[in-house]
Parts: structure tokens; C-alpha cells; sequence
């Protein structure tokens, strides 16, 4: 079991530890007929690493800009989705209103359309709000998310109802309830929502790719692909460099909260 982990660990970790490695290397360092990890200078085979790769990604490919525009996105964007879909889950789960289990299956029947088909109205409705390639166009659509309501009710399910009784009972409301009770109690299912939703907005391409025609307004996949096209930015030791920086925060986080990540999945699938 180990040896097959190891070797699956390899697979892994390996094409990662390359692209760090040519991040920082000269161009005629890159290709050698014995391939080497290390940044080395292939004539002398001494330590040739360099930082010429990030300044001209940061600085001319303008991978700077877009790294500032993609923590700006996420800033925003990540808090307020989370806020928004833990109200929506609370409702589902707490509060028994007219039509609504019904509402509940309809909006996850919506699941079982393709997000692709989605794109045309959702750029409509963008359009249509004044928001097309603008800053807020990124955020606002994406603002709500059937799954991770979905993942929040399922936990909310699972809270003893006596807590929200009892208060009920010494007069608290609905919303100071849900601020006191509820969210202190759910912090295994707001961290994978949170994080989750970090690594997909973060990593997202197609969204900005086309809402935004502004260079000023890229985040950084979308500016990831802009360097590969161009003509100078797309040698290996660039595409590498801009790879790294925009792998770097997606690693540090399931590093720090990949404990949190597995206990939230495993209790939202917990019930009674």
C-alpha cells in the first residue's frame, strides 16, 4: 500500500517540481539531453538559477496586474458567496415556508443542466445590468451556488433542533439565531465552502475570458493564457514561472485547511 501511495505521490509531485525548476532557468538551460530538475548551467553543470523569469511575467506579461485583480475577485466575491448561500441553506433547512421543498428540488434539478448552456443567458443578464467588463461583471454572477446550498442545508440538517427551540422559546429571532447558534456551530461547512470556492475562483478561465475585453480587468488564468499566445512570453521558462505564481496560494491553502476540507465533507453527509 505504501509503495503504491509512494509511486502515486511521484506521479504527482514530480511534472510540479519540474515546472519550479525551469521557472528558473536560463533558455538554453531548458532542454538537455539528460533531463535535470535543478536549475544548472548545462555547459559547466553550476547553479545557474535566475529571477529574470518572474520579473518579465510580473512586469511585461503583466501577470502582476492580473494576480492583484484575482485576490481582489476572491476577496469579494468568496465572503459575500458565502453569506449569501449559508442565508439560502438556513431557509431550506430552519424555517418551513410555502413551496418549500418544492423550490428546494427545483433548484437542484437545475444542477442537471450543463454550465455551458448557461453562458449565453447569464452574459445577457450581465449585459443587460451594465456590468459587462467591469470589475463587479466577475463577482455578481457568480454571487450564488446550488452546491455548496446544497452542502450547507445538508449540515444545517444535522444541528439538534433543541438549540434553535430553546432560543426561539427566550425570544430570539430567526437572523440572531442563524449569527449566534448556527454559524458558531457550522465551521467544518463554511471552511470547505469557503476554500472550495476559493480554489474554483481563483483557477476560473472561461468566466472572465469572456466578460472582460479590458487587460486591466484580467485575473490571473485569463492573463496565464494571454502570455502562452504571445509570441515572447510563450517559451517554456515564462509559461513556468506564471504557472508557479499562480499555483503557489492554490497549494498553501489545501496545505493549511486540507484537515478542514475532509471534515467538512464528511459532516455534511451526516443527517439526524
Amino acid at each position: 500500500m505504501y509503495a503504491a501511495l509512494a509511486l502515486l505521490a511521484a506521479v504527482s509531485v514530480v511534472p510540479f517540481l519540474w515546472m519550479l525548476a525551469t521557472s528558473f532557468k536560463h533558455g538554453q538551460d531548458i532542454y538537455t539531453k539528460v533531463p535535470n530538475l535543478l536549475p544548472l548551467d548545462r555547459k559547466t553543470g553550476e547553479w545557474a538559477a535566475t529571477l529574470g523569469n518572474y520579473d518579465y511575467v510580473l512586469n511585461v506579461g503583466g501577470l502582476g496586474g492580473a494576480f492583484v485583480n484575482s485576490v481582489w475577485v476572491c476577496a469579494v466575491l468568496v465572503p459575500a458567496k458565502l453569506l449569501i448561500d449559508a442565508l439560502a441553506a438556513y431557509a431550506f433547512a430552519r424555517i418551513p415556508f410555502p413551496g418549500r421543498d418544492r423550490l428546494f428540488v427545483i433548484m437542484l434539478g437545475g444542477m442537471m443542466v450543463p454550465a455551458i448552456t448557461l453562458l449565453v443567458p447569464r452574459i445577457h443578464v450581465t449585459q443587460s445590468l451594465g456590468m459587462f467588463d467591469t470589475g463587479w461583471g466577475l463577482i455578481v454572477p457568480n454571487i450564488a451556488s446550488v452546491l455548496d446550498i446544497f452542502l450547507m442545508r445538508q449540515f444545517f440538517l444535522s444541528l439538534p433542533a433543541e438549540l434553535e427551540e430553546a432560543a426561539l422559546i427566550d425570544g430570539a429571532g430567526r437572523m440572531r439565531i442563524f449569527w449566534t447558534i448556527v454559524l458558531p456551530l457550522s465551521k467544518p461547512v463554511l471552511a470547505v465552502v469557503t476554500i472550495t470556492s476559493f480554489l474554483y475562483h481563483w483557477n476560473d478561465l472561461v468566466w472572465p475570458l469572456l466578460v472582460t475585453n479590458d487587460p486591466e480587468l484580467y485575473t490571473l488564468p485569463l492573463a496565464l493564457q494571454q502570455l502562452v499566445a504571445s509570441p515572447d512570453g510563450g517559451r517554456a521558462y515564462y509559461i513556468m514561472a506564471g504557472a508557479t505564481l499562480a499555483v503557489l496560494p492554490v497549494i498553501g491553502v489545501l496545505l493549511v485547511f486540507q484537515r478542514r476540507i475532509l471534515q467538512g465533507i464528511a459532516f455534511t453527509g451526516l443527517k439526524g
